[in-house]
């Protein structure tokens, strides 16, 4: 074999590869209502899609070639911070058809837009939306300001037929996290110093209790910590995917 030949099949090789790592991982999770495929992106960037529609969460131009996604009909945005409100990727998958739902911090750079304040419910596309507080209780910048401060961000509960599914954007473990019920899917971050350690996502989880929790926006924190501190708490499913 010769050397362009070698070449050419270890291109090959390489291309194959670089687009296996570029597929992010899925699950699919059985509603009353058909099957709800969640998709990793990977930080805190998601991608539901559910009856027809698709729904993405956070998209961040970083995470992802959006020019290869399918187009939104929904754009969910937690808060104004780059790596979730990324105008570009925005921009890639929205047609005039898309819906963006976001914060009144985001609003004036997304014409047409729609805000959702901290405890406002909304049924967008026959899918049930309420907007759950996200912020810091201890994390907070050298002059004392919280990374995410109280009423400014959102996470978000998204009703999938009979299935639950929340999102948390940037938070800690808030009395309004705790307070959740019935959620079947959550999405809790974990990463310093923006947003919970193990302990604290743990310390939520026991509480509030979701069927299935996915770690997100983790960082360089390692997620199977959170797998052994929950280990006594079968009831909780923790399933840890890509979504540094």
């Amino acid at each position: 074999m010769n050397i362009v030949s070698l070449m050419a099949i270890l291109s090959i090789g390489l291309t194959g590869s670089v687009l296996a790592q570029e597929q992010p991982q899925s699950d699919v999770l059985p509603t009353s209502a058909g099957d709800l495929e969640m998709t990793f992106i990977g930080h805190g960037s998601l991608m539901f899609t559910f009856n027809g529609k698709v729904i993405h969460v956070d998209p961040w131009s970083r995470q992802a070639d959006y020019a290869k996604l399918p187009k939104a009909d929904l754009i969910m945005i937690t808060h104004e911070h780059p790596d979730h409100f990324d105008l570009a990727a925005i921009k890639t998958i929205r047609s005039t058809n898309t819906l963006v739902v976001l914060t009144a911090a985001c609003s004036e750079d997304v014409r047409g837009s729609l805000v959702m304040k901290n405890g406002e419910a909304k049924t967008v596309m026959g899918i049930r939306i309420e907007a759950v507080p996200a912020y810091n209780l201890v994390h907070k910048r050298a002059d004392g300001t919280p990374y995410h401060q109280k009423g400014v961000g959102n996470g978000y509960i998204f009703t999938f037929g009979d299935k639950r599914i929340y999102v948390a954007g940037d938070t800690e473990n808030t009395p309004e996290m705790k307070a959740l019920k019935g959620i079947d899917v959550a999405f809790l971050p974990m990463n310093l110093p923006y947003t919970m350690i193990p302990e604290m996502v743990a310390d939520a989880a026991k509480v509030f209790m979701p069927k299935i929790l996915y770690p997100y926006h983790y960082g360089d924190t390692d997620p199977r910590k959170l797998v052994e501190m929950l280990k006594a708490t079968p009831q909780i499913d923790v399933r840890i995917r890509k979504l540094k």
